[in-house]
Order: structure tokens, then C-alpha cells, then sequence
């Protein structure tokens, strides 16, 4: 892998239900970024916040590069990531023939992606009775580095995220709408999935209340592969840009091959 990789989250509030002043609340952000950077996480169902009316909002997209018909959503992110030469992710409302998901979309500047479905909704807020469950993670790579992408709720959940075979992945990307009441739960669990597994992990979540009066926080933060926090923001909107450096990752592993003494396990999901 390169030595480095830059990566930008964006913290902000978020306009609820309204996909219009969303994507040009988030233009406006994204090209207003003057420092170099690769990827730009925005945080979970940035374009309406966390809904739970997806038959108003969900939009259509292909299942692979180059078939077409895509909603303005994922053209949006086609369009932005191409002029400002990015990848650009985070998760939005999508129907896959009569089934609707929380789809994380990982953008390349070349109008191909790939996306992951949440695999754990949030019962308590009732997503499971209006969304399905994804069965498949992703992780991307990027000038070598593998990133293993989630969304929210799925932080509850370390077999999901745990490396299964040496190292699978080098960074761990979270998007959220996670309460502020909570909070505590999202910070310790962040450190807690970056000491675990070995790896840097990036946290992006939204600020300000919500369209049922839900407060959050953001406490968006960067962590690194021993629990250090490298980046944290509470309540405060922001742009914040970090460098993860390889070199650091190494020394840790090497130092410390935990690794070597982890259990050997395999995950089944509903469609095995």
C-alpha cells in the first residue's frame, strides 16, 4: 500500500426529508475543501436524514457500473466525485425491486462504485420494519489500502466488523445518524473496533436535531490502530481532514500480533 491516505468527513446538520437543499448543502461543502484530499465520508442517509418513509424517498441505481438509471442521489455523487476528483461515500435510501435499503455508496471519479447494504437495523427506531438487511460486506481499496465500510447501528456488532483471516482490511469507515444520548456507546465502541481489529477507524456522523426532535451530537471521530483518537468534534459542525500513515499501522501489528492468538469463526447469514 501507499504510505499514506487523506481522508475528509464532513459533520454537519442536516435538512430533514429535503434531498434538494441536502445535495446542494453537501456541493457546496465538498468543493469548498482546499486541501488535498481522497475520500469524503458524509454521514448515513445524508441526502434525507434517518427516514423511515422510504416508499417517498428511495431512489433506484443499477447493481453494477454502466447499466444506468440511477436517481439524482447517486448522479449527484457521479458528478461531484468526478469534478473534484474524489470517492466520495455515505449511505442513502434505495429500492432493489420491491425491497427497500440504507445503501452505503462508495463513489470513484470514474463513475464506477460499489455499495453495502446495513446489515443491522435499528429495531428500536423500527428500521427493521421498513428496510431489508443486507448479507455482504465491502471493502474497497484505495492505492492499496483495504477499507472496510458499515453503517451505524452495525458498530453494536464487533463479529461484523472483526478481521477474519490475518488482516482483511487496514481502516474501518462508519457513517451514522447516531443520538446524542448514545454517545457514550459510540465512542467506546469506535476505540473499542479499532484495538480489536488492528486498524484506523473514521466515524462520520450528523449533528443537530432531527425531524422527530432527536437530538445528536456528531462526536464524529478518527481512531487509531491503538485506540488513540487522532480526530474528535462534539456538537459542532465541521470539515475535518486526517492522514492515516502506513508506517504506523505496521509497527503496531508487528509489535503486537495479537492477531495470531484470534478465534477462527465464519459468519451465516440469512441467505446461507
Amino acid at each position: 500500500m501507499d504510505s499514506s491516505l487523506t481522508i475528509t468527513g464532513i459533520q454537519t446538520n442536516l435538512h430533514w426529508e429535503d434531498k434538494k437543499a441536502n445535495l446542494q448543502m453537501f456541493e457546496e461543502k465538498i468543493l469548498s475543501i482546499s486541501q488535498p484530499t481522497e475520500i469524503v465520508v458524509l454521514p448515513e442517509m445524508f441526502s434525507t436524514g434517518f427516514s423511515m418513509k422510504p416508499e417517498l424517498f428511495a431512489e433506484t441505481m443499477p447493481a453494477r457500473t454502466g447499466m444506468g438509471g440511477e436517481g439524482e442521489t447517486v448522479q449527484w455523487m457521479k458528478r461531484i466525485t468526478a469534478r473534484k476528483k474524489i470517492i466520495l461515500t455515505g449511505s442513502v435510501i434505495i429500492k432493489e425491486d420491491q425491497d427497500y435499503y440504507n445503501r452505503l455508496v462508495w463513489m470513484l471519479p470514474t463513475g464506477q462504485f460499489g455499495y453495502y447494504d446495513k446489515r443491522h437495523l435499528f429495531a428500536y427506531g423500527n428500521e427493521d420494519q421498513h428496510y431489508s438487511a443486507g448479507t455482504k460486506r465491502l471493502i474497497a481499496s484505495v492505492k492499496g489500502w483495504k477499507i472496510n465500510l458499515l453503517v451505524c447501528y452495525d458498530l453494536r456488532y464487533p463479529v461484523w466488523a472483526r478481521q477474519q483471516s490475518s488482516f482483511e482490511y487496514d481502516v474501518l469507515i462508519y457513517v451514522a445518524n447516531w443520538p446524542e444520548k448514545r454517545n457514550i456507546a459510540w465512542k467506546t465502541l469506535l476505540q473499542a473496533r479499532a484495538i480489536e481489529n488492528q486498524c484506523y477507524v473514521v466515524g462520520v456522523n450528523r449533528v443537530g436535531d432531527d425531524g422527530n426532535g432527536i437530538y445528536h451530537s456528531g462526536d464524529s471521530m478518527v481512531v487509531d490502530p491503538l485506540g488513540e483518537i487522532l480526530y474528535h468534534k462534539k456538537d459542532e459542525e465541521d470539515i475535518f481532514t486526517v492522514t492515516v500513515e502506513k508506517s504506523h499501522l505496521e509497527k503496531v501489528r508487528e509489535r503486537f500480533p495479537f492477531w495470531k492468538d484470534a478465534d477462527q469463526f465464519k459468519i451465516i447469514t440469512d441467505n446461507e
